[in-house]
């Protein structure tokens, strides 16, 4: 075995204390051969791990401390006992690890591509986790190995999305993770899901966001739901919501259920009737009613940014925001990517993104056509036009 790093802070082995130092040439801990941590030991990486041979048999306390973002990769993968992440700015993983006891988030989220599912922070038998939150989730893909019920602590950016999932029987694998995406125009994934495509004309899917679920025991998931999530947009009220998927097989939308709720249309949780998640591609919120009209599209004026803080034309300031504050507003580029999203629109939209999937998120906007939709709760009308930014 072969060990490169800049340095490892302290490592205890058993009763061993062990100071190691290295090169500051390299980057990383990379193990070529068989690593293991014993009893009582105490391990703290401040660098990159590359894990190319056996290191899965660990005990004791492992944890990942910076400033920076870490990553872990490597042909192998990494099972830890107990395992803590103080991260600021993430812990990435580019091949799945496990923990088999107790995961402690303190600072800083993991995180794993959402295009693929093959990397993932797995949950192994017993294991569970502690301190998750807003800023300290799975960003991205978790799994759930040997479990009947888990709640993932996934989410998206500054925003936990916890879903859980109670199956019949154990799952040898399930995996899951939240997208705050449309699933009509999908960023992470290459499939749509036309929320059009629906087994019934009055279900109501939401736009806003989806979990991707993987389990093949029949289950019920509980999700919930936030201010954020606009289930006004779905039910008048929460006894009309409900879990809806994707089915893998009919291409279109299902009803999953409701066999409980609670809360309001604000923040309340929901429970889906029993499935078989891998039947589903994804899942999400949905709703139905008779009296829910459907939404009236008109079109609005076309809008004119220079976003240069002149005082002319750096706002997108639409007459008469203020008269219907319970409305949506999204921004499109010319790819159908979704840029901007506010909930109660009032007029401070100047050209920034404030969407994760932007790569210049909190910077200007390229100049261009860009198409946006007002969504007018109260009313039950949705506004679209067009708009130019300019440099």
């Amino acid at each position: 075995m072969f060990i490169r790093n800049k340095y490892i802070q302290s490592l205890f082995l058993g009763l061993f204390l062990v100071f190691i130092t290295f090169s500051w040439g390299q980057d990383a801990v990379h193990n070529f051969g068989n690593l293991q941590f014993h009893t009582t030991a105490s391990v703290g990486f401040h660098i990159n791990l590359i894990d190319d041979g056996v290191f899965d048999k660990n005990q004791g306390l492992t944890g990942f401390y910076s400033q920076n973002q870490l990553r872990i990769s490597g042909t192998s993968n990494p099972i830890f006992d107990d395992l803590e992440i103080v991260t600021e700015n993430g812990l990435i993983l580019e091949t799945w690890m496990g923990v088999t006891n107790n995961l402690n988030f303190v600072v800083g989220d993991i995180i794993t591509s959402k295009n693929e599912n093959n990397n993932y922070l797995n949950f192994i038998d017993t294991s569970f986790y502690a301190g998750s939150g807003n800023l300290t989730h799975i960003n991205g893909y978790a799994g759930a190995t040997n479990k009947e019920l888990i709640t993932f602590p996934v989410g998206d950016g500054d925003r936990i999305r916890h879903l859980t999932l109670t199956s019949d029987a154990i799952n040898s694998l399930a995996r899951c993770a939240y997208f705050n995406e449309d699933p009509n125009n999908p960023v992470s994934l290459t499939q749509q899901f036309n929320t059009d495509n629906k087994e019934f004309d009055d279900l109501q899917i939401s736009e806003l966001e989806f979990w991707r679920l993987e389990g093949n025991q029949p289950s019920v998931v509980n999700l919930t739901w936030d201010i954020n999530s606009n289930t006004g947009l779905l039910a008048e009220d929460i006894e009309n919501l409900m879990v809806v998927g994707w089915n893998k097989t009919e291409n279109r939308w299902e009803r999953l259920g409701n066999s409980s709720i609670s809360g309001n249309l604000q923040v309340g949780s929901i429970t889906s009737e029993t499935f078989v998640p891998d039947d589903y591609e994804i899942i999400t919120l949905g709703g139905t009613d008779d009296l829910l009209e459907p939404f009236t599209v008109l079109d609005l004026d076309n809008y004119f940014l220079t976003p240069n803080n002149d005082g002319i034309n750096d706002f997108l300031l639409i007459d008469g925001i203020e008269n219907t504050p319970n409305n949506l507003l999204n921004i499109y580029n010319r790819y159908g990517v979704l840029v901007y999203s506010k909930l109660n629109y009032s007029n401070e939209f100047n050209g920034r993104s404030n969407r994760n999937t932007v790569i210049s998120r909190s910077s200007g906007l390229s100049a261009g056509i860009y198409f946006y939709i007002l969504t007018v709760n109260d009313t039950r009308e949705k506004f679209q036009g067009y708009m130019y930014i300019s440099d």
